[in-house]
């Protein structure tokens, strides 16, 4: 989708990670290792701690829920990425974190997917398209990012809208940038997946100068108060 084959920084090679040795659950992010992601997102940035840790969410969420977005938006195939089947590790120097999958993720489907009728146990299938975004929904973020916004909040004085701000604005970019391959309306695609995660009011959609659509956000992920400080093309302090 994104016209390579080359290894994306963020996500394993091929997304699926069956050689587990050096991977974690990323469940341990809410305990032992909030302290590792937030402390390489100050480093990284030489950002103030509540500018590390919006950053860090930025990343995060964006590398997490693309194999979700972009798999429900191009074959109504989800993989069910809560926070004990999505796995990662630090060991790469030039992502934030890397993010991949356990061999034996769920991955939710509708009734007329081929991969309904294997009877596979990795395969679950669902009624309707809302139920499929319901899956979505729990999986990603009730049972993986919530537990992680709850812990973040905690740690830094930040309000848990600006980071749903950055996890609306990465949603809505990783359909826009995928948007040639994929079929239907990237902003129907957008709407939906946003609406089903409650912050469709966070991000809205413009056509740029190019006539494609884009994003401005309605809240900061504070890139600006970075000593080097960065306005993002979507900020809403521009």
């Amino acid at each position: 989708m994104f016209g390579t084959s080359t290894e994306i920084p963020g996500l394993a090679p091929d997304l699926v990670v069956h050689d587990l040795a050096g991977w974690q659950p990323a469940a341990r992010l809410t305990d032992v290792h909030l302290e590792t992601l937030l402390g390489n997102a100050t480093r990284r940035w030489t950002a103030q701690p509540h500018a590390a840790a919006a950053l860090a969410w930025k990343a995060y969420t964006y590398w997490l829920t693309l194999p979700a977005v972009l798999g429900w938006a191009s074959a109504r195939r989800v993989p069910l990425l809560n926070a004990t089947d999505a796995i990662m590790h630090f060991d790469d120097p030039r992502p934030l974190v890397t993010l991949g999958m356990r061999p034996d993720t769920v991955v939710a489907v509708l009734p007329g997917d081929p991969l309904a009728l294997t009877g596979h146990p990795q395969v679950r299938v669902v009624a309707d398209e809302d139920a499929l975004l319901a899956e979505f929904r729990r999986s990603i973020y009730d049972e993986h990012l919530e537990p992680l916004l709850d812990a973040i909040h905690g740690k830094v004085r930040l309000g848990k809208r600006t980071l749903l701000g950055s996890l609306a604005s990465g949603i809505a970019y990783g359909v826009l940038r995928s948007a040639d391959v994929l079929p239907g309306s990237s902003a129907e695609s957008i709407d939906r997946l946003l609406g089903t995660l409650g912050v469709r009011d966070l991000v809205e959609l413009y056509p740029s100068h190019n006539g494609k659509l884009d994003v401005r956000r309605k809240t900061c992920c504070l890139a600006f108060t970075l000593p080097k400080p960065k306005v993002c093309p979507g900020c809403c302090i521009k």
